[in-house]
């Protein structure tokens, strides 16, 4: 029996069909997280599509979202249970992009929701810290953050700041006790990076705190 090229036609386009409404659902998941469109992610999700969708980069929904401060989608994605502390490919979360963008109604809700605060890496406290985000820091700190928890190279909030310029964070971080002696790598320490990055303003105010140097000093005697 001979099947005609029309018939055949007709069935590649059926198999091709629901893969083509995947990858239109996906663009659109994408897409509505992105530009802040609740009502097009609650249509989306009505129809079965996952709020844990992610990016090509690791990013989900709620990390869009967090990243470009759209907060009634933040909210909604939190409500729909997505994933609060998936990470991407870089390692960021949802909270850690917030802090670092500044977001601070879209910190308060993943906060609210149970976000983690302390992790591996660069914490969103250190990014709020090295953006100099004074009220993200503060509130980061009240849910409970490490003031000193550094990152692989060593940098801890404080030494984030300094290199930042950020006096008030510095202010902020030294008032509620950050180990002024942690180093990174070279050995640097908070008041030698302010010093690098010529925010002398900030050097003298860790001086004062009693902050040190960490490099060594050698004296050759003749």
């Amino acid at each position: 029996m001979k099947i005609s090229q029309k018939f055949r036609l007709t069935v590649a386009i059926a198999l091709a069909a629901p893969v083509i409404a995947f990858a239109a659902t996906y663009d659109d998941l994408i897409t509505s997280a992105r530009m802040g469109d609740v009502s097009q992610l609650e249509q989306l999700a009505a129809r079965g599509a996952s709020l844990d969708t992610t990016d090509i980069d690791g990013n989900t929904l709620l990390m869009l979202a967090a990243r470009d401060g759209h907060v009634e989608t933040v909210d909604f994605l939190i409500k729909g249970r997505a994933r609060l502390n998936a990470r991407n490919a870089a390692g960021d979360t949802a909270l850690r992009l917030a802090a670092f963008r500044g977001h601070q109604k879209v910190v308060e809700l993943l906060l609210a929701g149970g976000a983690a605060v302390n992790m591996q890496g660069w914490t969103p406290l250190a990014y709020a810290a090295f953006s100099g985000h004074a009220e993200i820091a503060s509130l980061l700190i009240k849910s409970g953050a490490d003031i000193n928890l550094a990152s692989e190279n060593g940098t801890t909030p404080l030494i984030a700041a300094a290199r930042g310029g950020h006096i008030e964070v510095v202010k902020l971080l030294i008032a509620s006790q950050a180990d002024l002696g942690r180093t990174i790598d070279s050995g640097e320490t908070a008041l030698d990076i302010a010093t690098r990055f010529n925010n002398s303003d900030i050097a003298d105010l860790i001086r004062k705190a009693g902050g040190k140097s960490g490099k060594s000093v050698s004296i050759e005697v003749r």
